[in-house]
């Protein structure tokens, strides 16, 4: 059982889902005012994802994330920012009787170097690691992430000075995780994000989980949600299981059958049940002590 957890809020995400709620914010004015909702609400972490202002698709626009991220400072509302660095690993095959070439509309594989422009720009507290490739539900969609790839990728956050948070879908990137903090590339304290019920990784089940954290090293921080009309028992379930709680857009658009959420209103039913629950909701400073960050601004 975890008595203190911290929630992160996954304010937008990348995915599909601003065509099914308009609460789902799209331009960098809103994903600011997203990430500050959140932690009024008692999120103390602020987990980014930027969108093309015009289309709503997901975008790796270095110029995207400067908006967002000076809107959240000059707000002056304290949060940590959490960038993500998932984005630049896509592959769309052609079809499944020509898979070459790839499919140009999908497919956005670009460099280390390429893939980090913001986060060494920035400089969040944290960043994101996918720690590994998988299949997603789509027919022909790779999330591609290969060793090598991943060891150059925490090379550079490791000398920029920013904490990774692992994002770990199954068992195997847990594996390659502790790969990684072996050779001296992750500094302690690991950071962790168990990524559940997203196809086709780890189920949500208590099977799957259990696998997760019976080799989960000794004093990694983990945080864990699932997605949909999971996300919210996984709130409950995270602190049950000694980790930290998510909760945002990003991987849920309901609040209650039929009523959509807020990034807010998911913050604070979270806050309501670890309350509830007599869990200890940390503060972003307790966070930064926790984790060994700095305030950035």
């Amino acid at each position: 059982m975890n008595w203190d957890a911290f929630i992160t809020c996954a304010v937008t995400g990348s995915g599909l889902s601003h065509h099914k709620s308009d609460k789902v914010p799209v331009t960098p004015q809103q994903i600011a005012d997203a990430c500050v909702e959140a932690a009024k609400a008692g999120a103390a972490v602020a987990h980014v994802h930027v969108r093309d202002p015009g289309t709503g698709m997901p975008s790796r626009d270095p110029a995207l994330y400067r908006e967002v991220v000076a809107r959240v400072r000059d707000s002056g509302t304290d949060v940590v920012l959490n960038l993500t660095a998932g984005m630049g690993g896509d592959i769309v095959l052609g079809s499944p009787e020509a898979p070459l070439p790839l499919n140009a509309d999908g497919t956005d594989l670009v460099g280390a170097t390429e893939r980090l422009v913001h986060v060494e720009e920035l400089l969040p507290e944290i960043c994101t690691l996918d720690c590994g490739t998988m299949n997603f539900a789509e027919a022909d969609y790779v999330m591609t992430n290969t060793p090598g790839m991943l060891r150059a990728m925490a090379r550079r956050i490791q000398a920029a000075g920013v904490k990774p948070e692992i994002e770990i879908f199954d068992l195997g990137h847990l594996w390659l995780a502790k790969t990684l903090v072996d050779e001296g590339l992750i500094d302690d304290p690991v950071l962790v994000q168990l990524c559940m019920g997203i196809p086709f990784g780890a189920p949500y089940d208590m099977n799957s989980l259990s696998a997760m954290l019976n080799n989960m090293p000794e004093g990694w921080v983990y945080s864990m949600f699932s997605i949909g009309r999971m996300q919210l028992p996984y709130v409950a379930q995270a602190v049950l299981a000694g980790g930290n709680v998510r909760v945002g857009l990003e991987d849920n658009i309901w609040l209650d059958r039929g009523v959509t959420a807020s990034n807010g209103d998911l913050v604070e039913r979270s806050v309501t049940m670890l309350s509830a629950m007599n869990v200890s909701v940390m503060t972003p400073a307790q966070v930064r002590e926790k984790l060994g960050l700095k305030k950035r601004w």
